[in-house]
């Protein structure tokens, strides 16, 4: 009988910094110098015409505005309580809408539709309302539609979810992320449970068919009491799916984690007990694992997509739908063409000033390879199903792929049969660095700087 590696050996070869993979190659292994705006169009309207008759087009809109800020937080977001801004950015969006329209030719199938930020809800409904009807009224919208959207529960009115059901939004994720008063207020987080109940209850009343919630671990002051008493709440009001993060900590990027010191966060330890708790107490409610840091309920759609072999990751998380092509809209908004990505400039000026120069926003790209494909169809493989192919191994260029995975077998994070190697129980929480095992990119520039990059992978 093979012996595995204690728990404490695993975390200490493996919490370290590694992608999340919403996209490959990442980010910061983009190859720039060979993409160019003319290039992007091209990726854009072959992708266009690749998907828009059957599957349509999937559609994310970053608003990046909060009225506080939350310091965990390291998305991209503009503080401020001027609401005046709504106005102006709503029509700065709807021009890059147009500028995109103008490269398809004709009308978008919109099958996806994400509002994110940021909080969405810190617009009014009667703009987002306006927002939301000229996107749709500039396409066609898939019978097959999911649309959603991010909501903060202490200001998500009735008339938030009533404008958006009405416009076909039927799947609300409300940001909790921990319930306990201390790590609320070291965060800058405070909403009562009070308030999820009732936005939660008048979602349901509307008819969203799907209420998630997003929680984090390895947040400053959590412990497995804390996590455990915020758990067992929020499973009262029988959240459709969960999202259960790793607290990303990365000071040089969102300087308003400088507000807690390393001393406050849990131990790398600690913080995998804590997730340890989490899931235990989703699996006994019969929330099933979903790739890496989601959970569904059976009736859900991304549970009902993963049993299905239909599951999808990209910039916008895990969907139901594998669309060719992905617009991001408004700062740092990124776009996937398949073939092709491109990011947004960051800051709300610069990005409108570009829109409104009557040219597209994006400040840098990459264009794939045929190995980058092969490489990103294995990573959704193990990210999306928990496996891989023997097949898909074989078409890898590095050698020593398969020997690492069978050290990840001796290792107890992989099983292996004659169809190839499958995620273990014991290897969820180490998804992320299974897909590590096939970017080349990571691997060979990984050096101590990387710390600087991503944040640790447990």
């Amino acid at each position: 009988m093979i012996e595995f590696p204690s728990q404490a050996e695993l975390i200490r070869k493996y919490d370290v910094p590694t992608p999340r993979y919403t996209s490959y190659p990442t980010v910061p292994y983009w190859n720039t110098e060979s993409f160019s705006m003319e290039k992007w169009i091209s990726a854009v309207r072959r992708a266009f015409e690749d998907s828009n008759e059957l599957k349509g087009i999937s559609l994310y809109v970053h608003l990046p505005f909060c009225e506080s800020l939350c310091t965990y937080c390291a998305c991209n977001k503009r503080i401020t309580n001027n609401h005046a801004v709504e106005v102006n950015y709503i029509r700065t969006l709807l021009k890059e809408w147009g500028h995109y329209i103008n490269i398809f030719g004709k009308k978008p199938l919109i099958r996806e539709l994400h509002l994110g930020g940021g909080t969405p809800t810190f617009f009014s409904p009667e703009n987002l309302h306006w927002l939301v009807s000229y996107l749709l009224e500039e396409g066609v919208v898939h019978h097959e539609n999911e649309f959603s959207f991010e909501g903060h529960p202490n200001n998500t009115t009735t008339e938030h979810l009533q404008v958006l059901f009405n416009s076909g939004f039927r799947r609300v994720s409300f940001g909790v992320q921990d319930l306990d008063p201390k790590v609320q207020k070291t965060i800058n987080r405070i909403q009562p449970f009070d308030d999820l109940a009732e936005v939660t209850n008048r979602a349901r009343a509307i008819g969203y068919t799907s209420v998630s919630f997003d929680l984090i671990y390895g947040l400053p002051f959590q412990t497995r009491l804390t996590i455990e008493n915020t758990i067992r709440k929020v499973l009262t009001l029988k959240p459709d799916r969960v999202s259960f993060y790793s607290y990303a900590h990365v000071p040089w990027v969102s300087p308003g984690q400088r507000g807690y010191s390393e001393a406050d966060l849990p131990t790398d330890i600690q913080k995998r007990s804590l997730y340890d708790t989490g899931r235990g107490l989703l699996k006994e409610r019969r929330y099933e694992d979903i790739g890496m840091d989601h959970f569904a309920a059976p009736h859900d759609a991304l549970y009902i997509a993963q049993r299905a072999g239909r599951l999808h990751r990209n910039f916008m998380g895990y969907t139901t739908t594998n669309t060719e092509l992905l617009i991001g809209l408004g700062a740092s908004a990124i776009s996937d063409a398949t073939c092709a990505y491109t990011q947004n400039l960051k800051k709300v000026e610069d990005y409108s000033q570009a829109i409104h120069e009557d040219k597209l926003a994006a400040f840098k790209g990459h264009m794939q390879t045929p190995e980058d494909l092969q490489v990103r169809k294995a990573i959704l493989e193990i990210a999306c199903h928990g496996k891989i192919t023997t097949e898909s191994i074989e078409r890898m260029r590095n050698s020593s792929i398969p020997e690492t995975l069978r050290g990840m077998v001796q290792e107890g994070i992989l099983n292996v049969n004659s169809e190839g190697f499958h995620v273990s129980d014991r290897g969820r929480a180490f998804i992320r660095n299974i897909c590590s095992v096939f970017d080349e990119k990571f691997r060979s520039n990984y050096t101590a700087n990387t710390t600087n990059i991503f944040s640790k992978s447990i």
